[in-house]
C-alpha cells in the first residue's frame, strides 16, 4: 500500500534535482542563462507550493488513492512534454505540470502510512518516506547522467515519463486508503476541510516549522541545482563524475533521514532539540564549504557535501512537528502547510541565486553554455549558508511535542 505512493514520491523528488545535471545541456539547447535555468527549476517549486494546500484538502476530502493516481498521470505527461519541448515556453509548461502532479505524492504517501502503520511510528515512517524520495535525488545524479549519455536528455525524460505513468496506473489498481478491518473513517466535506485549513493557518505554532523548513530547504534546493555545474566549471569535471560527487549529499540524506526520525522517536523523545542541533551543525559545514570553495581537493569537497546532507536531515522533523501541534483529524492539511514552507523557499530563491551567478559571469562559454568562476559560486553558495543560519535561529521557536500530539494542551493554554 505504501510502496507505490512512495515510488511516485521518488520520481517527484528526482525532478527536484534533475535540472542540475542537465543545466549545461539546457543552456546549449535553448540558449538560456543561469537565471533562466534557476527560474525553470523554480517553476516546479512554484507549482508544488501553490497547489500543496489544495492537495492536502483533496486528499483529506476524497482519499489518497485516486488523487495519487491522477497526480502521477499529470507528472508523467509533464515529463514527456519537457522531453518533447521545442521552445522554452513548452519546457516551462512541462516543468509546471511535473510540479503540479508531484504535489500530491508526499502528502498522499504519508496519508496512506498514517492509515496502515501505528501512530507512534509516524516520525520514523515520515523519515523513511523522505529517504525514499532522496533516492530519487540520487537517481538524478550519476544514473541520470549515464542515461543521458546513452539516450540524450530528451530520451531520458521520455523514459522517466513512461515509468511515471506506469506507477500511476499501478497505484490506482492496487492501493487502498485503509485496511478493510479498520474502523470506517467519516470523510469530511470539502467545506469542513476548508474550515480546518483556516484552523491550521490560524495556529501560531504552525509557523515556526514552516519558516525553519523555508530557509533550510531553500539551501538544499539550490545545492541540488548548482553543485554539478560548480564541479564542472571550477574543478573541470565531466558531467558523470561531477554528478557522482554531488551524489554525496543524497547518500548522506538516505542514511541520516531515517536515523534522525528514529533518534527523535525512540532515543531522545524530542523534536526541537535534534532539529536545532542539526541546523547549527549544518550551518558550520556550509560555512567551511563556502570559505574553502575551489581551494580544497575533491575528497574534501565530497566530505563537505556529505556533511551538508548528513546534518541537513533535520528537515524530516518538520512534518511530525506540524502534525503534532494541530488537530489529528487535520493531519493532511497540517503536513501540507508545514511542507509548503520548504517549497516556497526553494521557489523564491533559485531564480535570484541564478541571477547572482549571471551577475558575476566573466564571459566564459563551454559547449554553448555559460561557465561561472569560483567567485560567482562563492556568492551564490554564501546566500545558501546564510539561509541555513536563519533556519538554525528559527528552530529555537519550535514547540517541543515529545513525539505526541499536543494540540489539545496548546488549545487549553498548557
Amino acid at each position: 500500500m505504501w510502496s507505490l505512493p512512495a515510488a511516485l514520491f521518488l520520481i517527484a523528488f528526482f525532478h527536484r534535482a534533475a535540472p542540475g545535471v542537465i543545466a549545461h545541456e539546457l543552456m546549449g539547447a535553448f540558449g538560456i542563462t543561469g537565471a533562466v535555468v534557476g527560474l525553470l527549476s523554480a517553476t516546479y517549486f512554484y507549482s508544488y507550493a501553490g497547489f500543496m494546500v489544495p492537495a492536502g484538502l483533496f486528499i483529506d476530502a476524497f482519499g489518497a488513492r485516486t488523487v495519487l493516481a491522477v497526480g502521477g498521470v499529470v507528472m508523467g505527461c509533464g515529463t514527456v512534454a519537457m522531453g518533447a519541448a521545442a521552445s522554452t515556453p513548452m519546457l516551462f509548461a512541462g516543468r509546471f505540470a511535473v510540479g503540479l502532479g508531484a504535489t500530491v505524492t508526499f502528502i498522499g504517501a504519508l496519508k496512506i502510512a498514517a492509515a496502515w502503520f501505528p501512530p507512534e511510528r509516524f516520525a520514523v515512517i515520515s523519515a523513511v518516506t523522505a529517504t525514499v524520495g532522496v533516492f530519487g535525488a540520487l537517481v538524478a545524479t550519476a544514473p541520470l547522467a549515464a542515461l543521458i549519455a546513452r539516450l540524450g536528455w530528451r530520451g531520458a525524460f521520455f523514459t522517466v515519463g513512461g515509468v511515471t505513468l506506469l506507477c500511476a496506473a499501478l497505484c490506482l489498481a492496487f492501493v487502498r486508503n485503509a485496511p478493510v478491518d479498520a474502523p470506517r473513517a467519516i470523510t469530511p466535506s470539502l467545506g469542513a476541510v476548508l474550515g480546518g485549513m483556516r484552523r491550521v493557518l490560524a495556529n501560531r505554532h504552525t509557523w515556526p516549522p514552516f519558516l525553519t523548513f523555508f530557509c533550510l530547504y531553500a539551501a538544499v534546493g539550490n545545492l541540488y541545482l548548482w553543485a554539478v555545474p560548480y564541479l564542472r566549471d571550477v574543478h573541470g569535471l565531466p558531467t558523470t563524475r561531477a554528478a557522482t560527487i554531488a551524489a554525496a549529499t543524497s547518500i548522506a540524506l538516505i542514511v541520516a533521514a531515517p536515523l534522525t526520525g528514529y533518534v527523535s522517536d525512540a532515543v531522545l523523545h524530542r523534536r526541537k532539540l535534534p532539529y536545532t542541533v542539526l541546523c547549527v551543525t549544518c550551518f558550520g559545514t556550509w560555512a567551511v564549504f563556502v570559505a574553502t570553495l575551489g581551494a580544497v581537493p575533491l575528497w574534501a569537497v565530497t566530505g563537505l557535501l556529505f556533511g551538508m546532507g548528513l546534518f541537513g536531515a533535520a528537515f524530516v522533523l518538520t512534518w511530525p512537528i506540524g502534525r503534532e501541534v494541530n488537530p489529528p483529524e487535520l493531519a493532511g492539511v497540517a503536513v501540507a502547510v508545514s511542507n509548503l514552507g520548504g517549497f516556497v523557499g526553494a521557489a523564491v530563491t533559485q531564480g535570484p541565486v541564478g541571477a547572482v551567478l549571471d551577475a558575476r559571469w566573466a564571459g566564459s562559454m563551454v559547449g554553448g553554455a555559460r561557465a561561472y568562476p569560483v567567485e560567482a559560486y562563492r556568492a551564490a553558495f554564501g546566500i545558501c549558508a546564510l539561509l541555513v543560519l536563519a533556519a538554525a535561529l528559527l528552530s529555537l521557536l519550535l514547540r517541543e511535542t515529545r513525539g505526541r500530539n499536543v494540540w489539545r494542551q496548546l488549545a487549553d493554554g498548557v
